[in-house]
């Protein structure tokens, strides 16, 4: 493997690292500056996750133009460097209003992960993307393996412990990047940036103009818009239901992140040339939707503990659609492409933790009319009944779209 697209790999992996870190202590550090109740701090953490996604869907089309012009390496590494600084500021906040000024900050510059995918697809043959989108959520994942377990460790010298080592480990890796990183954006796919597609609606109606991938570009944001219940309400959902300690909720995330890497990083490549990225879309959509029906309805933790890896499997959903969008676009939208996607995937996030804390508090607080902390995952179900039918119906116009 070449040293950049390790680097990549590592990037996105400790990015991962650095977000899993923080997930097992948010509601203790919200109750530790905020006050009141675990269901309180469900709703202002689905308010800290949104305004993060905001700004993300403001700004993924603008630093994805931008490095269709300027090139990866400076949009990754500045990314880097305000990641750092993102930490710091979560790390020393005493109110809930300096960790809303974090988020803001955050979610301006939190292009890594589109910046990084759109490298892959520079440096990749058409066939290959979707395998190799494969190794960026495999990356991922196992980043998601090593952040929850040191989180929740990290937990026990208190709430603030786990985002000084976010700091640091950004810190590091904006060096080795600065030193090992190279370029992939030439002068033959460098695009002149332009405002008015540097916005999420702009992008939207350039992407949408190749042939049928409108409403794949719908099923993607269903897709996200449900699967973000595990980041939005999972830290909650099992404290409330089962009675877990964060470092208890860090171990299970570990379990989830071993079971993407695993999915997206080898079982990917062997399900997608068997049944093609149509197929493994399919197959991923259904397996989701048992997986959330089971957690929403099981009581059980140690049940639900081994049912959460299988939704991580059907993640492989995920980049089987990039790969079906990056084949539809050209060399030179390639970033535009992923920032669109991350837009996308920041609405899923501005909507996701509002509407399933809210679905969280309402059926979990002391006024529930019936008690029933699993109705997110319930909600997510649905969506996913909802994307599969739609998937179905453009099925036909996803095989013009690649071929």
């Amino acid at each position: 493997m070449k040293l950049p697209v390790l680097f990549i790999l590592i990037t996105l992996m400790l990015d991962a690292i650095g977000i899993g870190l923080i997930m097992p202590v948010m509601p203790d550090l919200i109750r530790e500056v905020e006050g009141g109740d675990l269901a309180q701090a469900a709703v202002w953490g689905g308010i800290l996750s949104t305004v993060f996604a905001v700004m993300q869907f403001t700004f993924g089309p603008i630093i994805g133009g931008l490095s269709d012009r300027f090139g990866r390496r400076p949009v990754l590494l500045i990314s880097l460097l305000v990641m750092a600084v993102d930490y710091v500021i979560m790390a020393v906040a005493g109110t809930i209003w300096l960790l809303l000024v974090g988020r803001i900050v955050g979610g301006i510059t939190a292009a890594t992960h589109s910046t990084a995918a759109a490298f892959m697809a520079d440096i990749s043959e058409p066939e290959k993307k979707a395998q190799n989108f494969g190794l960026v959520s495999a990356a991922f994942g196992v980043g998601f393996v090593l952040g929850p377990m040191i989180g929740g460790l990290l937990s026990t010298f208190g709430p603030r412990a786990p985002f000084i080592a976010a700091a640091i480990i950004a810190g590091a890796n904006f060096v080795l990047g600065y030193f090992v990183l190279t370029e992939t954006v030439t002068d033959r796919i460098r695009r002149p940036f332009e405002w008015k597609r540097a916005n999420p609606f702009g992008a939207l109606v350039s992407v949408a103009r190749l042939p049928g991938l409108r409403a794949l570009l719908f099923v993607y944001f269903l897709y996200q818009l449900a699967f973000y219940v595990y980041p939005a309400v999972w830290a909650y959902f099992t404290q409330e239901n089962f009675g877990w300690s964060p470092v208890m909720v860090g171990y299970s995330l570990a379990a989830f992140g071993i079971s993407m890497a695993i999915s997206q990083g080898f079982l990917i490549r062997w399900v997608i040339p068997k049944f093609g990225e149509r197929k493994t879309v399919l197959i991923g959509f259904v397996i989701d939707i048992v997986a959330f029906g089971l957690t929403g309805i099981l009581t059980n933790g140690w049940v639900v503990l081994c049912i959460a890896p299988l939704s991580a499997i059907g993640a492989m959903a995920t980049p089987a659609l990039q790969g079906i969008l990056s084949r539809a676009a050209s060399d030179d939208q390639q970033g535009e492409l992923q920032g669109l996607l991350t837009s996308i995937n920041a609405l899923a996030m501005i909507l996701s933790p509002i509407v399933m804390t809210q679905a969280f508090a309402y059926f979990s607080g002391a006024s529930a009319p019936i008690y029933l902390p699993g109705a997110p995952f319930l909600l997510s179900m649905l969506l996913m009944i909802a994307a599969i039918g739609i998937y179905m119906s453009i099925y036909r116009k996803v095989t013009e779209a690649i071929t």
